[in-house]
């Protein structure tokens, strides 16, 4: 019996953006990621989402953005 290796990749097709930004200009999808915390990178015509995050984020993962150094670590 074979298992089916995921074919996906690591991020989200722009298909899989539009949908679940329900928007289909990337100024449009950009600020939803943005509203939702989802970490995402826009780089000129596109944006990258990983589908790890996006999985996260279903399941309420919050996302918090570090703002620097945790000085908690440091010695």
């Amino acid at each position: 019996m074979e298992v089916a290796m995921d074919q996906t990749g690591e991020f989200l097709l722009p298909q899989e953006i539009k949908r679940m930004a329900s928007a289909g200009k990337l100024d449009q999808q950009e600020a939803f990621l943005k509203k939702e915390g989802i970490p995402h990178k826009r780089l000129g015509r596109r944006i990258l989402v990983s589908r790890a995050h996006a999985r996260a984020w279903l399941t309420g993962v919050v996302f918090t953005p570090s703002r620097g150094i945790n000085l908690g670590a440091v010695r």
